[in-house]
Formats: C-alpha cells, sequence, structure tokens
C-alpha cells in the first residue's frame, strides 16, 4: 500500500481547499463571523510545551484566519480572546496570555490592514491593556474594509449588565425615572448599548478545539446565529477548516426565529 506523503497531501489539500472556494457565492458568505479561539494549551501539551507556546502559535494564526476571511468578504469578525472566566486563571499564565495579546493587537493595528474595535469590560484589565486596545482602536479608526473586533476581558453577561447599567445612566442623565424606564424599555434600546452596537450580529459562530458549548459569546446576538464546531485546536486551523465552516454556514437554511 503507497503512503501519501506530505507533498502529496498539501497539494489534495490546496486541491480541495479551491474546490470550496470555488463553491463559495457572494450571497453565501456570513457578514460577520464569531470565532472563539479555543485549544490552545491542549495544543502545547501534544508538544510537551508551556501554555505560553500554545497562546503564542494561537495568536500567530490570527493574521492567517483574518485573511482568510477578508478574501471572500466578510464585513466584521469577532475575535474572543480572552474571557472574564479567563481572568481567574493561574496569575503568572495570565500575565504572559495578556501581554501576548497586547502584542497580537499592537501588530495587527501596526498592519492598518482591517479596523479595529476593542469589545469587552476594559475596566477588568489592567490599565496598561485597556490603554493598549484603545490605542489600537484609535490608530485603526480611518482604516476601512473588514471590522476585526477584539474580544478582551469579554463576557456575555457582563456584556448584557453593562448595557442595561448604561442604558439607566443615559435615561437618569435625561431625568428619567425609574418606573418610566422600566415600562418604556425595548430590546432595541438595550441593542444600541451592547459592546457591539451599530454591528451585525453575527451570521456564524465557529468553535475551535472540539468543545461544543457558546460559553457565553455574544449571548444577546447570537439568537439566529448558525454554530459551527470542529475539531482542530485553534494553532492547527487550516483555511480548509475555514472554508468548511462557511460552506457548511451556507447549506443551512435559516429561518431567523420565523
Amino acid at each position: 500500500m503507497t503512503v501519501a506523503g506530505p507533498s502529496l497531501t498539501r497539494g489534495l489539500y490546496g486541491l480541495y481547499e479551491r474546490r470550496l472556494a470555488r463553491e463559495l457565492r457572494t450571497e453565501d458568505v456570513p457578514a460577520h463571523i464569531g470565532i472563539m479561539m479555543d485549544g490552545n494549551r491542549r495544543w502545547a501539551r501534544q508538544v510537551a510545551a508551556p501554555p505560553s507556546h500554545g497562546h503564542r502559535a494561537g495568536a500567530a494564526k490570527i493574521v492567517d484566519v483574518l485573511g482568510w476571511a477578508d478574501d471572500i468578504g466578510v464585513e466584521v469578525v469577532t475575535l474572543w480572546m480572552l474571557s472574564t472566566d479567563n481572568l481567574r486563571r493561574d496569575p503568572g499564565e495570565l500575565t504572559e496570555l495578556v501581554a501576548i495579546i497586547e502584542d497580537a493587537v499592537a501588530d495587527l493595528a501596526a498592519s492598518r490592514r482591517w479596523r479595529i474595535h476593542a469589545l469587552g469590560a476594559l475596566d477588568l484589565l489592567p490599565a496598561s491593556t485597556a490603554d493598549r486596545l484603545r490605542a489600537a482602536q484609535e490608530t485603526t479608526r480611518d482604516v476601512g474594509g473588514m471590522v476585526v473586533n477584539v474580544a478582551v476581558g469579554y463576557g456575555g453577561r457582563q456584556e448584557i449588565a453593562d448595557a442595561v447599567g448604561s442604558l439607566l445612566r443615559e435615561a437618569a442623565g435625561r431625568g428619567a425615572t425609574l418606573e418610566e424606564v422600566a415600562s418604556e424599555v425595548t430590546v432595541e434600546q438595550i441593542a444600541a448599548h451592547l459592546y457591539t452596537k451599530g454591528q451585525p450580529d453575527p451570521d456564524l459562530v465557529i468553535r475551535t478545539s472540539g468543545e461544543q458549548r457558546i460559553g457565553g459569546f455574544l449571548l444577546w446576538q447570537s439568537v439566529h446565529t448558525e454554530f459551527y464546531f470542529t475539531d482542530a485546536y485553534w494553532p492547527d486551523f487550516r483555511r480548509v477548516d475555514f472554508l468548511r465552516a462557511v460552506r457548511a454556514y451556507s447549506r443551512r437554511e435559516r429561518r431567523l426565529g420565523r
């Protein structure tokens, strides 16, 4: 029996990728893709390396994936880089992870390929980290094309709590009573105070590493979202995996609650 070598395998995957890309029509492409970049630590354990090695490998994957999304016409990508739950990790690992995220976001901003938008409870992060995220956002404010949401210190419940708090403060600022706010509040008003205000809700959310749960990612926005789960750890996520996810999305009948 003949076993295909690495070069042949890469060639076959290349042909498959091109076929997948050709099959996608413009109307099949999600406007907004959310990505739960999971599996960095497990990937590191596979290669007998410390967690920081996995986090760096995961950070290196980001530019590739954003390029794939941009190539097919995606308008918004949301990357979940650090959750509010992650803030309770071992302090040593957390410090390294935050530094890696800071550098990754700064590199994205310096490339000026995409417009960066910081999502999350920035007040829960170290002040220096929050400042660097805001700086990346400001640096790319005038960049056209695809928007990249970097969700750092993000939790879906925290986002909803912050949105309600912002709504109440706005109402108080115009002199409204609590009773008036309670009787008038709408879904649209809450949505207007979310971190993603003004953006389309995600059409597709991809989670790597084989985990099949949403973990609080874009809780409010994902009510009509299609989810795609892949076994690949984030550092091993390939273009063919990305295109498979988009193809799977394109083949689903979206009822949007109807």
